[in-house]
């Protein structure tokens, strides 16, 4: 039986004209014969059987009753028997342009070729598309679906109004509308959804978590002492059941399904009502700060400055950019819908740009006290922003996190009456890019550093629909727990 991927990539009319040859051969008549018994030209037939062209009504009852079969027997959705349907799948496949691209002969599989044969060349045709499909995931491929998630997420303001439905809905049901505080509130949401939280530090080390969707269980490590974030992780790996996730079937599926679990899991954990009310009331106080969301619920800086650009163009009305930047400079999370660019590479990508240095993100390094947040005004070429920035440390180095706002809205925000003020001309390279004339005269030609380069910049995207989670590894583990029952 086809798959409903293959199915799909197979032609009603394709379909109709091999059921039709199929009968025909059953009734062992010729093309030639079937075309006198409905009184038609033998070119006629053999077009509709090659599914180029589609018979009218009349026709097709005609050819059902020459052929001893009733029109609905015909108009069955998929093909007659294995032969017809690898027949039909290699000319699917044969049909699209990557294929062409190849510029290799178009095969017509005749009676003699062996279904053998047929089925190895078929099973070769699955494979290369696959590998079309999910492998060829180029870092120039990650970051174009990247560039397009980020243009998408920009034109909803960063504000996903189903997934806010579905996390107040859960909390609603659970009476948890503040978000879970207690100890014991992520089971209950696992359990609400109709899975068994489980657990375990045997999971695969590329998998943050594994949802089990034959035995409904999901698999988490076990929680570490002094651990603070676990609640955030253990979200998202439930974010796939409240969303009713499937195996994404692309690398461009796979980043939607990741921002919307992590968006859940904020959502979750900073609920809108609450966190509306909470930041209208600082925005009338004129006492804006990210660092309010991070004291009353007891989530990652990080965190709460993405729940910030998710709700305050709708609820507070102010347009906005949120940045990520290593101590190098180089831009790891972006999102802007304030008029504010950053630098791009020739395909449009953010991403791994290098950062102006006059920018808060980059001067929020220099301050002495890095555990507060640094704030200062940047005039630039598209206006005046305020910007905040706070340094925060994670398991790959230190990170500068950045929320700022267009000059107009900065009366909104604690920190506004800040001294600290730069201009960036920015992408003019004179601005910050080019070396002070004098010591680059001294040291031209006689400078050489040893380039830390990481591994992934010459690595394509992993394999697989769960990009660097081997498939093999996975089952094992989840056969070897279904024994544990």
């Amino acid at each position: 039986m086809a798959s409903e991927e293959e199915k799909l990539a197979l032609s009603p009319g394709a379909i109709l004209g091999a059921r039709i040859r199929h009968a025909r051969k059953q009734k062992q008549l010729t093309i030639k014969q079937l075309a006198q018994a409905v009184d038609r030209a033998p070119s006629l037939i053999s077009q509709i059987e090659n599914g180029k062209r589609e018979p009218r009504l009349s026709l097709l009852k005609a050819i059902s009753e020459a052929l001893s079969v009733t029109p609905s027997y015909l108009l069955e959705d998929q093909a007659p028997d294995e032969r017809a349907r690898l027949e039909l799948e290699l000319a699917s496949y044969q049909a699209q342009s990557s294929y062409q691209k190849l510029e290799l002969p178009q095969l017509n599989p005749s009676s003699r070729l062996p279904t053998d044969a047929l089925r190895v060349i078929v099973g070769l045709q699955r494979e290369l598309a696959s590998s079309r499909r999910i492998h060829a995931g180029t870092p120039e491929k990650a970051r174009a679906e990247n560039r397009k998630l980020r243009g998408e997420m920009r034109a909803h303001d960063n504000y996903l109004a189903e997934i806010e439905q579905v996390a107040a809905d859960i909390l609603t049901a659970l009476d948890m509308e503040n978000g879970p505080r207690a100890p014991g509130d992520l089971e209950r949401i696992v359990r609400h959804l109709g899975y068994t939280l489980i657990r375990t530090d045997d999971l695969p080390a590329a998998a943050r978590a594994i949802r089990d969707m034959k035995n409904r269980r999901i698999y988490l490590r076990p929680n570490q002492p002094g651990e603070k974030y676990v609640r955030s992780l253990g979200l998202r790996s439930i974010a796939g059941v409240a969303l009713d996730h499937d195996t994404p079937h692309s690398f461009g599926d796979f980043l939607r399904q990741r921002i919307a679990a992590n968006y859940f899991a904020a959502a979750i954990l900073l609920p809108e009502k609450p966190v509306v009310t909470l930041l209208q009331a600082a925005k009338k106080a004129r006492e804006l700060e990210v660092g309010a969301l991070v004291d009353r619920y007891g989530v990652r800086y990080e965190t709460a400055a993405h729940r910030f650009t998710n709700l305050a163009t709708r609820h507070l009305g102010i347009r906005l950019h949120f940045d990520r930047v290593s101590t190098a400079g180089v831009l790891t999370k972006i999102y802007a819908n304030d008029g504010i660019s950053f630098p791009e590479d020739v395909s449009g990508a953010i991403e791994g740009q290098l950062v102006c240095r006059k920018y808060a993100s980059m001067q929020a390094f220099k301050q002495e006290d890095t555990s507060k947040p640094y704030r200062q005004y940047t005039d630039t070429p598209m206006g005046t922003f305020f910007c905040s920035a706070q340094i925060v440390t994670t398991s790959s180095g230190k990170y500068s996190i950045g929320i700022g706002v267009p000059f107009a809205d900065s009366k909104w925000f604690a920190g506004r009456d800040t001294k600290n003020r730069f201009a960036s001309t920015c992408p003019d390279p004179r601005c910050c890019r080019l070396a002070d004339p004098r010591l680059a005269s001294e040291w031209d030609g006689k400078a050489y550093p040893e380039v830390k380069t990481h591994s992934h910049l010459l690595a394509a995207v992993p394999p697989g629909a769960f990009p660097g989670v081997d498939d093999a590894i996975v089952y094992e583990f989840l056969a070897r727990h279904e024994q544990d029952k």
